[in-house]
């Protein structure tokens, strides 16, 4: 802002205040206005100009310092002294920078007009954001960030959790089928504005911990299912575990290969639509013993074509 914008500034009408107002007037009326126009309440088109002049006008009345160098340059501006240009530059009697220098102090010299103004370009409390001058934080310095350690099961159902954000303790439902490194926004869970009252957002990063059991694709969940041998063959009902722990009685066709996938529909995670459970059989190979050797020859001989494919140095999948 250049310096001759200064002088026609008028704080005071800006707060609606009068130039006797004292320190407790002046923040009085800085709130009722800045809780009107701040731009995360007001959304109104030239809410956020207008937020930033109150809160530059606020910024310097409210500082004592300043204040009193604002008043002056208002005396100067408004005719309350007048002065004439001489052959060195500045006014006769005296000249311009004597003028400051008696008000502002002796080692000021010519300088003090532009060093008054380039006081008034800084901000006088918490420095500026980008709705002005008021000190208050850019509604996304009002954002926090964080992280929570989520088990598997709570990523498969859903899971209530309790955080430490800012010294409080707040709880927070985190929704089923999250990803690992996913970062959830919780609206109006940041810090708060304690003039405004606005709130920021809370930025929420998912960690989660490695299952021994289970694994997670998309919606769907992955568990291993060891089979005998026979099992395999003559196919079998066999009893599991789902991540919740529930016991859940499935269907082994005859006939299943090492590695087929068994599905259990809407034991997954506890979206919409709901994931599967998906069951990756391993079959599990006897130890070399005479009975086995017995057993597997005449497995061959009941069945020509394993035969075969042992032969040729393939399996039955």
């Amino acid at each position: 802002m250049a310096e001759n914008e200064w002088l026609n500034k008028d704080f005071y009408k800006v707060l609606g205040v009068s130039q006797d107002a004292g320190p407790d007037e002046i923040n009085k009326a800085y709130r009722k206005l800045a809780r009107q126009y701040h731009p995360d309440l007001n959304h109104d088109p030239g809410a956020a100009e207008k937020f930033k002049e109150i809160s530059e006008a606020h910024d310097v009345l409210s500082n004592p310092d300043q204040k009193k160098k604002y008043d002056a340059i208002r005396q100067f501006g408004s005719g309350g002294a007048r002065f004439t240009a001489g052959p060195g530059g500045f006014g006769e009697g005296g000249g311009f920078s004597d003028i400051f220098s008696s008000m502002f102090g002796q080692d000021r010299g010519a300088s003090g007009f532009s060093d008054i103004f380039n006081q008034f370009g800084r901000a006088g409390r918490g420095g500026r954001s980008p709705y002005g001058y008021g000190g208050y934080a850019d509604p996304r310095e009002l954002d926090l960030e964080s992280s929570v350690d989520l088990s598997l099961r709570q990523v498969a159902t859903g899971a209530t959790v309790s955080l430490k954000v800012n010294g409080a303790l707040i709880k927070t439902r985190i929704p089923a089928g999250v990803k690992d490194g996913q970062t959830i926004k919780l609206k109006g869970r940041g810090s708060q504005d304690p003039v405004t009252g606005a709130k920021g957002d809370l930025y929420l990063e998912v960690h989660i911990a490695p299952d021994p059991v289970f694994s997670m694709e998309g919606r769907d969940l992955v568990r291993d299912l060891p089979l005998t041998f026979p099992q395999a063959c003559r196919g079998d009902s066999v009893i599991v575990k789902d991540i919740t722990g529930e016991l859940l009685k499935v269907k082994v066709p005859a006939g299943t290969g090492s590695g087929a996938m068994l599905r259990v529909r809407g034991r997954g995670c506890d979206t919409s639509p709901k994931g599967d459970l998906l069951l990756r059989v391993q079959i599990l190979v006897p130890k070399p013993s005479e009975g086995v050797e017995k057993a597997l020859k005449d497995l061959e001989a009941a069945d020509p074509e394993t035969e075969k494919l042992a032969k040729e140095g393939r399996y039955r999948t």
